[in-house]
Parts: structure tokens; C-alpha cells; sequence
């Protein structure tokens, strides 16, 4: 076992062990907290930028935590897609936990190990091989953000945060439920090991087997975000403190990936007649998502909520694009799944550096004028022009690329995203299906709904502010902004290898047999005396 195979526990337990250490020293000592959580999460960068390389070479990396050969052990399994979602975790948990030093980790209690605890279940819920571990990671993940979602106090936070805890304590039930179903139909968890029972389950039992993954499902769904399960997504995304907000945008991206990995490996075409079942209602659901978050987003008036609705977007977009179940569909989508996170990251994190520039009651003032049609009878025309100070004008380019990111607009990342996603929708052979076109549509309809929504915002904050505030904005808030926009123009520079990449990826997801082999047939390490015999 060499090196790179170790490095596959890394991820879970550098943040495990940090979180842990950092209990221990007191909350007066926020610099060598924050030294310490920095250093931990930019040594995660530098592990999951390794295990991407090794993903990258081919096959499926398999670890065996107590050393029992699965299906009868913890298994932890990296491949492509487990490494690009490890990546894309730590990139904008990094910016985050920067943007946090400037004020938000001193505003309550144990925010670096919470934050630490978060990222360990996350790594964990990419990385584990069978499902009940799979809760466990989802139940590490809900108990961190719970506190996250508090941190700072506040009456508008904790009711949120009460919303939020009921809604995930009921999705964890559910989540036991389906697990215990398809456990008493298949008699294992094991995802490899699954594929091959799925196949063989008696027509009797397979009303339960199935009764179990849709229950299991909706758990899915409620993190993902789709409507009509989305309910306490933008109140509870909206009051979380930026930092905390920004890092949640990729909790929807949990759900998206389960489903993303479990609906071709166990209702593929091993899966006998229940292959595919679940796809019509995950097209479905997919598409009144987007109709719901394109809504939403152009309705909204505070920016803060156009970021939470434009996480149902994301989310509905890539749930028909999953319900798709092709390899080109399914590249597309990764493609804009990393780049809407990265972005709406990036926005949560800017709306708080623009709120400062807004005074409520101007605002509130703005908004009345704009809609009684009252903005035009008091212009004074003395001047041409309006002049915008430096600040402002970072402030503007930076809100300008996400506006230009979020609605698909060339020549960035998200129109790469877009045109990607039409194109595999559009390649479906000589005839287009309706619910193709309908994809189609949707999709540019919510881009057209959120430039307009950027558009609008823009205005109002940089253009024709009932009063100029320059905002007061640190060097510490901004660089995360300004890496994570990096970020998506880099995946524009460099689509063609990014694209090669998820193209594998896709396809290894929709042709499992590699990955039940490797898992499967993986032996366990012989003892050292056996080993020396």
C-alpha cells in the first residue's frame, strides 16, 4: 500500500483532528485559532489537489478502514467524481475561512472547530463507499451547521436556524427509514455490493426495495433543495452570516451528488426492472425547481435572498440534468456545478461588502420610488454623469463578472456551463424529446430572469443610490472574493482540460463495472508476520 492510498483517510481526518485540538485552547486566542484553521484547510487543498492526480490516472482508489474486505467492512472509495467534489469543497472553504477572519469568527463560540467538523463531514459523505456511513457523515454535516447557522446570534437567525434543524431532523429520520428498507430487501449498504443485489430481488420485494430508495430519496432531495421540500432554504441561507452562508453553497451540492453517484450505480441497467425508476420524477422535480428559484430570484429585492433563491436554480438545473442519465448531460452538469457553487460562494460573501454601502432607509425609499414610478420626478440634472469611488468600483466589476456568471453570459465559465448543458439537451439524436425543449427553455429563461435580477440590483446599489456610501472593506474580505471570481475565469481558460476530466468522470459514473470490481475485489493487507512468511 503505497502513499496515495493513505492519502484517501486525509481528508477526513486532518479536519477531525484540528476541530479536536482547537477545543482545547481558549476563545480569547482567536489568532492562533485562526492560524491554525487556516493552515489545516490549506494543507486540505494541497491533499485533495494530490488526489485528484491520482484519481486522474484511472481506476478507483480503494481504503479499507479496519483492514475487513468489503462488503463487510468501512470502506472509503476515491474516484474522479469523490476527488473534484473534495477539491471544490476545500477552494471554497478556504475562502470562507478568510473572509471570516476579518470580524465573524470572534462573534461566538468554536466557529473554527464547527467549521472544521463541517468540512470532515463533508469529506466523508464524498469519500464513504456504503450508506449507513454515508448517514453518519450527513448527521456530522447537520450537527456542524446547525451551529454555523447560529453563530453570531440574533432573533431572525435562531428562527431560521429552529426551521432549519426540524426540517433536517425529519430528513434524517426519513434517511434511516429508506436505509433500513433496502437493508432488509438487499441485506447489505455496501454501494458496490448493491449493484449486484438490486438485480437479483424477488418481484415480490421489489415494491419495498423500491418504497425504500424514493424514502431515501426525499432525504436526498430536502438537502438538494427541491421544491416543494426547498421551503427553509432561502430563510435559513439568507440569515446565516456570510462566511457561513458562502460554505453552505455547497451543502446543496451533497444532495446533488448522492444522486448523482447512487442513480446510475444502483438503478442502472443492472437494476433489472426497477432500472431507471426514479428518473421521470426527478426530471420533473428538477424542472419546477428551476421554474421556482428563476421566479424567486427575479422577485427578490434583497440581494442576500437572489443569492439563496439562486442556489434553487443551481439545484433544479442539476437535477434534471442527473434525471437526464447520459454521459455528456452528466459532464455538462459537473462542469456547472462547480462553477454555479463557486460563484454564488463568491456572491454571498460580496453582498455583505455591498450591504454596507446601503443605508435600509434609502433602500426601502429606492424601492418605493421604483415601484409607484416616482424615480424620475425629482431628478436634478446639474451633472453628466455620476462619479463612483474606487471602492465602489472594485466593488461594481466584482458584482458585474458574478451578474455576468449567474445568467450564462459569454465569454466566462457560466455561459461554458450553459452551452454545455443545451448542447447535450439539443444532442439527443434525430428527434428532441418535448421534455428536452422544455429544458431548453427553462434554462434560458432563468439565466434571462437573473440578468435582469443582477441588472436591477446593480443598478440601484452602484447607479442611482438615493445617497453614496463608500463602504469600508478590508483586504481580508475582498481577496476571497476576487479568488473564488478567479477561479471560475481560470475553468474558462482551461475548459477544454476541465471538460476532458469530467467527461471521464461521467462516464465511469454511467458504466459502474470498474468500480463494483475494484471495490469488491480489493484484498484486505496481509498481517506483518503473514507478510514476512
Amino acid at each position: 500500500m503505497d502513499l496515495s492510498n493513505h492519502l484517501t483517510i486525509a481528508p477526513i481526518l486532518l479536519p477531525l483532528l484540528t476541530g479536536a485540538l482547537l477545543l482545547l485552547f481558549d476563545e480569547r486566542r482567536h489568532t492562533l485559532k485562526a492560524l491554525m484553521s487556516v493552515g489545516a484547510v490549506l494543507l486540505l487543498i494541497v491533499v485533495n489537489m494530490t488526489l485528484l492526480e491520482v484519481a486522474d490516472r484511472g481506476g478507483t482508489g480503494v481504503y479499507l478502514l479496519g483492514n475487513w474486505p468489503a462488503p463487510f467492512g468501512i470502506v472509503l472509495v476515491l474516484d474522479r467524481l469523490s476527488a473534484v467534489m473534495l477539491l471544490m469543497t476545500s477552494l471554497l472553504a478556504i475562502a470562507a475561512l478568510f473572509f471570516s477572519l476579518a470580524r465573524w469568527h470572534k462573534a461566538g463560540s468554536h466557529f473554527h472547530s464547527l467549521f472544521q467538523f463541517l468540512l470532515m463531514g463533508l469529506n466523508g459523505a464524498f469519500l464513504t463507499g456504503d450508506l449507513f456511513n454515508l448517514f453518519v457523515f450527513f448527521e456530522v454535516v447537520l450537527s456542524a451547521s446547525y451551529g454555523l447557522l447560529l453563530h453570531g446570534s440574533g432573533p431572525h437567525r435562531v428562527r431560521a436556524g429552529l426551521h432549519y434543524v426540524a426540517i433536517n431532523l425529519a430528513a434524517s429520520a426519513l434517511f434511516l427509514v429508506g436505509v433500513s428498507l433496502i437493508y432488509g430487501v438487499t441485506g447489505t449498504l455496501n454501494m458496490a455490493d448493491l449493484v449486484g443485489r438490486i438485480g437479483s430481488v424477488p418481484p415480490e420485494n421489489r415494491f419495498l426495495l423500491e418504497a425504500g430508495a424514493s424514502i431515501l430519496g426525499i432525504a436526498f432531495l430536502v438537502k438538494a433543495g427541491m421544491w416543494p421540500l426547498c421551503f427553509w432554504l432561502p430563510g435559513a441561507y439568507s440569515a446565516a452570516a456570510a462566511p457561513v452562508a458562502a460554505i453552505f453553497a455547497v451543502l446543496s451540492k451533497m444532495g446533488i451528488y448522492v444522486l448523482m453517484r447512487l442513480s446510475p450505480l444502483l438503478f442502472g441497467a443492472a437494476a433489472g426492472t426497477s432500472a431507471g425508476f426514479d428518473d421521470k420524477w426527478l426530471f420533473a422535480g428538477g424542472l419546477a425547481t428551476l421554474a421556482f428559484g428563476a421566479i424567486g430570484v427575479l422577485a427578490s429585492q434583497a440581494m442576500v435572498r437572489l443569492a439563496a433563491f439562486s442556489v434553487l436554480v443551481s439545484s433544479g438545473t442539476l437535477l434534471a440534468a442527473v434525471a437526464m442519465s447520459d454521459d455528456r448531460t452528466t459532464a455538462a452538469a459537473l462542469y456547472y456545478m462547480v462553477n454555479s457553487t463557486l460563484t454564488i460562494g463568491a456572491l454571498f460573501l460580496l453582498i455583505e461588502l455591498l450591504d454596507r454601502a446601503q443605508d435600509p432607509a434609502a433602500a426601502v425609499l429606492s424601492v418605493t420610488m421604483e415601484a409607484y414610478g416616482d424615480g424620475d420626478e425629482d431628478e436634478i440634472e446639474e451633472e453628466v454623469g455620476v462619479t463612483i469611488p474606487a471602492t465602489l468600483a472594485i466593488l461594481g466589476v466584482s458584482f458585474g463578472i458574478c451578474g455576468i456568471l449567474l445568467s450564462g453570459l459569454p465569454p466566462l465559465s457560466g455561459f461554458v456551463g450553459k452551452f454545455a448543458l443545451l448542447s447535450a439537451a439539443l444532442d439527443a439524436g434525430n428527434r428532441i424529446s418535448t421534455a428536452n425543449w422544455l429544458f431548453f427553455a427553462m434554462l434560458i429563461l432563468s439565466g434571462l430572469f437573473a440578468l435582469v435580477a443582477m441588472l436591477r440590483a446593480g443598478i440601484r446599489i452602484f447607479w442611482a443610490p438615493v445617497e453614496i456610501i463608500v463602504p469600508r472593506v478590508r483586504v481580508i474580505e475582498f481577496v476571497p472574493v476576487a479568488f473564488l471570481l478567479a477561479l471560475c475565469t481560470w475553468m474558462t481558460a482551461q475548459a477544454g482540460p476541465t471538460m476532458r476530466y469530467l467527461d471521464a468522470t461521467a462516464q465511469a459514473l454511467h458504466d459502474p463495472a470498474s468500480y463494483v470490481r475494484d471495490v469488491l475485489s480489493y484484498a484486505p493487507v496481509p498481517p506483518p508476520m503473514k507478510a514476512a512468511q
